[in-house]
């Protein structure tokens, strides 16, 4: 397969599992070894095309980032509760993320580590379902500050890969009695600090590589999967938010339970 048409499928990969709790690292990941790549070469451009689902985010929340932006400068409470929240949560990502940095380098090369993280977020997700309680806080401005910083310090679980970024804030905001759209969105709008931290890391570390255009993945493969993870993400993120607050989140629990035991056995092959 060529390194283009690798490329383009990643980017659908990225964009149709970065906002759902399937964890889009962890299918990154699996995906690389099914097309018979090493996954540590694809590690930066896994990481960074994460950058084009998030600017979906800005695109499709534009609105509501305005909204903020302009109540801050007017230091409206609403305005700034909603971005007193997202610093709460994201603070223990940058404490942990730079303290554990090299030892999650290493877990992102596991394909093993991934299908058992997807089982064990299945099952979790299934027990959460069970037992989360409907109603609840209603807008990420009304957030409690322990609330946002529970969702903060349970995001730093998916420095495991195939944990799931979105599935354990989402799932996490879930069990703390946020209400389901509320819990969805608040995770979208996390990721946008979160990844830019994460993909400005993964550059910063890479860059002479990047620079030189000596490695086997460069700039040119990372732009096509960027714009790709752009467009699907775009897709996804409105259909998912209805789709969530029609049916719940069970599905998905079933289907990292089905993913993960199809990828033990792939790899045991």
């Amino acid at each position: 397969m060529s390194l283009l048409i690798t490329a383009i499928l990643l980017g659908i990969v990225e964009g149709l599992t970065e906002f759902i709790p399937v964890s889009s690292t962890g299918h990154l990941i699996l995906a690389t070894e099914l097309f018979g790549y090493q996954a540590e070469t694809w590690k930066v451009f896994n990481v960074v095309i994460q950058l084009g689902a998030i600017l979906a985010v800005v695109v499709l929340y534009w609105r509501t980032f305005w909204a903020v932006g302009m109540g801050l400068l007017k230091l409206q409470p609403t305005s700034i509760a909603f971005v007193r929240n997202l610093l709460i949560a994201f603070l223990p990502s940058v404490v942990i993320g730079l303290a554990l940095k090299k030892h999650i380098d290493v877990l992102l090369g596991s394909a093993h580590v991934v299908a058992w993280a997807l089982i064990v977020g299945g099952i979790a997700i299934l027990a959460i379902e069970r037992v989360a309680k409907p109603g609840g806080p209603s807008g990420v401005a009304q957030l409690p500050m322990k609330t946002a910083f529970g969702i903060g310090i349970l995001q730093c679980l998916a420095m495991i890969p195939g944990i799931s970024r979105s599935g354990a804030t989402i799932m996490g905001a879930l069990a703390m009695g946020v209400e389901r759209r509320t819990a969805a969105e608040f995770s979208f709008f996390l990721a946008v600090p979160t990844m830019l931290g994460a993909s400005a890391l993964e550059i910063k570390d890479n860059l002479p590589e990047l620079m030189s255009g000596t490695g086997q993945v460069g700039w040119g493969l990372i732009g096509v999967g960027f714009a790709v993870s752009f467009v699907v993400a775009l897709a996804v993120i409105k259909a998912f938010v209805a789709y969530v607050s029609r049916s719940g989140f069970s599905p998905f629990g079933w289907y990292r339970i089905v993913a993960g035991a199809a990828a033990l056995f792939f790899l045991a092959r």
